[in-house]
């Protein structure tokens, strides 16, 4: 049984839309850890009680290093294939699915398509096309750097050993965020125990 304590390994996960059409490897460390309040750029899995988050049920997963660890198999040109919903000063690309709607992920900053070997996927040798954030100047910070990507875990295959949501969530593995505008300007404050107001489990 996993604990704190053991050794993470670095693994390839297989998430997709609903129809399938947006296809994708996600490299997450495992066991997952229990989050600390200033994970980033540690790999973290959060609930947002935004309303942009919290009405399109995103439970996010930030990553390691996005630009490794979010490899985009379809389709190659997302800004013109799926549908892009733009908030927060049109920074962010809230990206979803044309056919059913689904939400895989959301990011700003520079991005490419490049063919290379995926590794723990690829068989020996083999190169695959894929679409993913520029490494070269990748600062984790959302607007003040211009960089930020989230993985709505949601979207995950199902039966996947590794990774278990139920587990997750009653390991308090999943921190709770405070973003909602509410009389002002949202608090920030990040939590473990529950959701705060205008949130969910």
């Amino acid at each position: 049984m996993a604990t704190e304590a053991t050794p993470q390994v670095r693994r390839p996960f297989k998430g997709s839309c609903h129809c399938g059409s947006t296809k994708y490897i996600v490299y997450i460390n495992t066991p997952h850890k229990v989050p600390s309040r200033d994970s980033f750029p540690v790999q973290v899995t959060y609930r947002c009680n935004c309303t942009a988050c919290h009405k399109t049920g995103i439970l996010h997963l930030r990553l390691e290093s996005a630009p490794d660890d979010f490899i985009l198999l379809s389709p190659l040109d997302p800004l013109s294939e799926l549908g892009d919903y733009q908030c927060n000063n049109r920074n962010l690309h809230w990206l979803f699915c044309k056919t059913c709607g689904v939400r895989c992920f959301t990011f700003m900053g520079k991005h490419e398509v490049v063919e290379d070997e995926l590794p723990g996927v690829s068989p020996d040798g083999e190169k695959t096309r894929f679409w993913h954030v520029v490494k070269e100047g990748w600062v984790e910070g959302g607007k003040a750097t211009g960089c930020y990507l989230s993985v709505n875990t949601l979207t995950l295959d199902a039966g996947q050993d590794g990774i278990d949501l139920v587990e997750w969530t009653e390991k308090k593995k999943v921190m709770y965020a405070d973003n909602l505008e509410l009389d002002g300007k949202p608090k920030g404050e990040r939590s473990l125990e529950k959701p705060f107001p205008g949130g969910c489990f």
